[in-house]
């Protein structure tokens, strides 16, 4: 059997990696109608960005490859670290508390169920 592989990627999302992978991790290997269901209940502020994520992966498999939703699953989700700005933030006496903005990046691939 033929798999096309289906991919999106969000960048720049100003989440840390870290925390994006909390939510990643509570929908890898699952089909996709699943997933949505899981994100919309995930009270995380990296679950609208993944959500979306997702989505658009749907709209990809639906217009360029035609297939259908309901046979659809999650292959593979990635997230990578995106750049950091630093910042500061001014304390007493003077001096200067430096904070770190992380970001991240969030890769996805979908993929069609085999028929058993």
């Amino acid at each position: 059997m033929e798999y096309h592989d289906i991919k999106a990627k969000a960048c720049h999302i100003p989440i840390s990696a870290q925390k994006t992978r909390l939510v990643v991790d509570l929908v890898r290997g699952k089909d996709v109608v699943e997933a949505l269901e899981v994100l919309s209940f995930t009270p995380n502020k990296a679950a609208l960005p993944v959500s979306d994520l997702v989505t658009s992966a749907i709209a990809n498999a639906e217009n360029n490859f035609g297939l259908n939703r309901y046979d659809l699953y999650i292959h593979k989700i990635v997230v990578d670290e995106g750049p950091t700005r630093k910042w500061r933030r001014f304390g007493a006496r003077g001096r200067v508390k430096p904070r770190l903005r992380r970001s991240s990046h969030i890769s996805i691939i979908l993929r069609e169920r085999e028929e058993a």
